[in-house]
């Protein structure tokens, strides 16, 4: 499986009979958060980072490798990362031991592999970023997303009490049923947020899980793409992908792009857009235009998101070289 395979829909499903103690009962799930609370927590933004971050990701072949080195060169100097990724993996799996995890060998092959939970409890880092499987509808009725961002959550804390917790939104198969742009525009306040973070909260001691919206921006971006007719050498959204779910060097640009405008609270308008992938080889970049076009909606959407914990609309003219 060539840079890892996201999990078919018979492999969630036959696994998650034999694993989940849930399955389909959905047993003990909270209610979820009052939406009027739950905006309440967002309703201050984040302090901007003072310094460069220490990142911890979490996920899948959607995180990959690539793209975390990615948001290392745009990053202050002094930003450092580590992982723990798999194929298709949902944050139960990743809780539990590594045999478990498809792709484990593969995928944590690299010097920027750390196992998860060890890394968490060191209390070294300033932000953990997680994600979850797709596809998202079966990640939740079978493998308790909720429940598992809840966890994860809570050991983060364990380890650093101030650390930053995200939850980054990716999107699904191009061809998914239900059309790809009206799933991406339904799922963030349907799954993401309602079956996700209004549920993994903690309503004794609710702390803000904040949004990487990285599916937001794609399809932004491709709504911009093809109702243009296109700018720069992009076309269509085929033009940010690599198959028909993972990205290519240009789509993994936009989303190390949204990571840096959320974790760092600034304006990516004026970043470099000529990188290199993990392995020090270049990265096929985008043209100039392009680059400057996609710099600004990256900041356009995460200013419209107050779940993004950046200042909001008003913040939209800060920019990527302040100190």
């Amino acid at each position: 499986m060539a840079r890892g395979a996201v999990a078919t829909r018979s492999f969630i499903v036959s696994l998650c009979l034999s694993l989940s103690a849930c399955t389909l009962g959905r047993c003990s799930v909270p209610p979820p958060m009052a939406q009027a609370e739950f905006e309440a927590l967002y309703a201050a933004p984040l302090p901007k980072p003072a310094s460069a971050l220490k990142v911890f990701h979490l996920g899948h072949s959607l995180v990959g490798r690539d793209m975390p080195a990615m948001l290392q060169q745009l990053a202050p100097e002094g930003h450092r990362y580590d992982s723990q990724l798999g194929w298709g993996t949902p944050l139960k799996t990743h809780w539990g031991p590594k045999e478990g995890i498809n792709g484990f060998a593969t995928e944590n092959d690299h010097p920027r592999y750390r196992d998860a939970k060890e890394a968490l409890l060191s209390g070294e880092y300033d932000a953990f970023v997680m994600t979850e499987m797709v596809n998202l509808t079966d990640a939740i009725r079978y493998f308790d997303s909720w429940d598992y961002a809840r966890r994860w959550a809570r050991l983060a804390r364990e380890g650093n009490p101030v650390i930053r917790v995200y939850l980054y939104e990716s999107w699904h198969d191009l061809d998914i049923a239900g059309g790809w742009l009206d799933r991406l525009d339904s799922d963030l306040g349907t799954l993401w947020e309602g079956e996700i973070l209004r549920r993994a909260i903690e309503p004794e001691d609710p702390k803000p899980i904040y949004l990487i919206p990285a599916g937001q921006v794609l399809a932004r971006l491709v709504r911009d793409i093809e109702g243009s007719g296109g700018f720069a050498g992009l076309t269509r959204r085929e033009d940010l992908f690599s198959d028909r779910i993972h990205l290519n060097d240009i789509g993994a640009y936009v989303v190390a792009l949204t990571h840096f405008a959320v974790l760092y609270q600034r304006s990516p308008v004026g970043l470099p857009h000529r990188l290199h992938r993990a392995d020090g080889t270049p990265a096929t970049a985008p043209s100039e235009e392009a680059a400057r076009r996609i710099q600004e909606i990256v900041w356009e959407v995460v200013t419209s998101l107050p779940r993004t914990g950046v200042p909001q609309a008003a913040a939209a003219s800060g920019s990527a070289r302040e100190p």
